[in-house]
């Protein structure tokens, strides 16, 4: 029942609880940022059982595909850059995830002025079907990239991030394509995405 949750502030060390052994993201690097960040409560007993983060924009480029914005016109705009709840509850609790993430969004709203919330769901693990039940409007599969990873010593590869390239051992792979899902709050906002039906 949804009447034995509780929605409460947590800092990063919380977070880690919950993501470090289960959201996908994680598998790859245990670093994340994090801004606001919600944790979802058992009452009953005490757990913390879910995990929601919102944080800026990953680069403040996308502003200007998004919605025609310079890079200095960064503020009211986040992403949803973390969503995990423990899978125990995750499958005994119907609609638990989208009820989470819906009461998030209201406790951001009253924190901080919110323009815009975008949402990625990696195509290689899921659809983003939170995300749809939420109402968030879906804007297709992000564009084709690539990523360089580094090739190590011991002959496994750790992905590029930042710095030079030049000279380094290595190879390029596909980037794994990501369902875009935005919510605009902001009536003067035009976005230059096209929507689409979301089919999962």
């Amino acid at each position: 029942m949804k009447s034995e949750y509780e929605i409460v502030d947590i800092d990063k060390q919380a977070c880690k609880l919950i993501l470090d052994p289960f959201h996908y993201l994680s598998k790859i690097s245990k670093s994340f940022k994090t801004k606001f960040n919600y944790g979802l409560i058992h009452k009953p007993t005490e757990r913390l059982v879910g995990v929601c983060i919102f944080t800026g924009f990953p680069v403040p480029e996308l502003l200007k595909g998004m919605y025609g914005l310079s890079r200095t016109q960064q503020d009211g705009f986040y992403e949803l850059s973390r969503l995990c709840l423990h899978p125990d509850v995750q499958s005994t609790e119907h609609n638990l995830a989208s009820w989470f993430v819906s009461r998030c969004i209201k406790r951001l709203r009253k924190s901080t002025q919110v323009r815009s919330i975008l949402s990625y769901a990696d195509a290689n693990f899921h659809n983003g079907i939170v995300y749809a039940a939420s109402n968030f409007k879906y804007y297709g599969l992000s564009d084709p990239k690539c990523d360089f990873w580094i090739k190590q010593e011991d002959g496994s590869f750790i992905k590029h991030s930042r710095g030079k390239m030049k000279g380094l051992p290595g190879e390029w792979r596909p980037r794994s394509r990501k369902h875009r899902f935005v919510m605009t709050f902001d009536n003067t906002l035009t976005i230059r995405w096209q929507q689409v039906s979301w089919n999962p």
